[in-house]
């Protein structure tokens, strides 16, 4: 029978190289997903795109990374539900997606979403989302998440 120990510790944040011991917590996870091969990317609590992988932009259809970072989230995500029709997303819907529920519950969040990845009706991905929010000073001050191609 398999045995499975948990433990607490206190929160990861990386130590990037390029980061200087100065730079904040979500600064040092931002210099982490710029360089990541994952499709990952943070945003703050005004929901603007901090940074992205590589794989991630064009994963999601999002532009190039030096033209999303800086950008709002929903200014160059569009997501669309999961009928035939592939209709956008309405406002109660949009604010269930994980990278946006990790910032407004200040916990973890997992769901699929459906982004147009490509012009109109050419391009869809369907992925998996988890995202976690990252904590500044006791304060939610983004969210990290991960995207997996489904």
């Amino acid at each position: 029978m398999a045995h499975v120990e948990l433990s607490l510790s206190e929160a990861f944040v990386p130590r990037a190289a390029e980061s200087p011991p100065s730079a904040t917590g979500i600064d040092q996870w931002c210099t982490t997903v710029a360089t990541a091969v994952e499709p990952c990317l943070v945003i703050d609590v005004e929901m603007r795109i901090c940074a992205a992988s590589a794989s991630c932009c064009s994963l999601l259809g999002i532009g190039a990374r030096p033209e999303s970072v800086g950008r709002p989230l929903l200014g160059v995500l569009r997501l669309l539900d999961f009928t035939a029709a592939r209709g956008e997303l309405t406002e109660g819907e949009i604010d269930k997606i994980p990278p946006l529920l990790a910032l407004t519950s200040g916990r973890l969040a997992r769901g699929l979403l459906r982004v147009q990845s490509g012009p109109a009706g050419e391009g869809d991905a369907t992925v998996d989302a988890i995202a976690t929010p990252l904590w500044e000073d006791g304060v939610v001050a983004g969210s990290l998440t991960f995207f997996s191609e489904v």
